[in-house]
């Protein structure tokens, strides 16, 4: 997910779009323990409750994580993907 032309926090907000957008049809109680943890824990770093103002909400959070929550973030999103790659191999054998 990382780096991006216009900068991480860019990278980042797009990755959370990606997201927001997956999740919006995603029944999640269809999903195994793990796969709804992962999303939770991306919920969690996409939550703009607090960021103010109403535009690029998701650029601004991004600017306030450190190395180790970018690092945190990428995994998990990473986590998912491979879950949901997982599942459509084993659909297919």
């Amino acid at each position: 997910m990382l780096p991006h032309s216009q900068g991480e926090e860019q990278s980042i907000a797009e990755a959370f779009l990606n997201c927001d957008l997956a999740f919006q049809d995603l029944p999640e109680d269809d999903l195994d323990e793990h796969a709804r943890e992962i999303i939770e824990a991306i919920k969690k770093f996409m939550n703009v409750e607090n960021v103010e103002g109403n535009d690029g909400k998701w650029v601004r959070k991004a600017r306030t994580f450190d190395t180790d929550q970018k690092l945190e973030l990428s995994r998990v999103i990473d986590e998912l993907a491979h879950w949901f790659e997982s599942r459509r191999s084993n659909a297919g054998t």
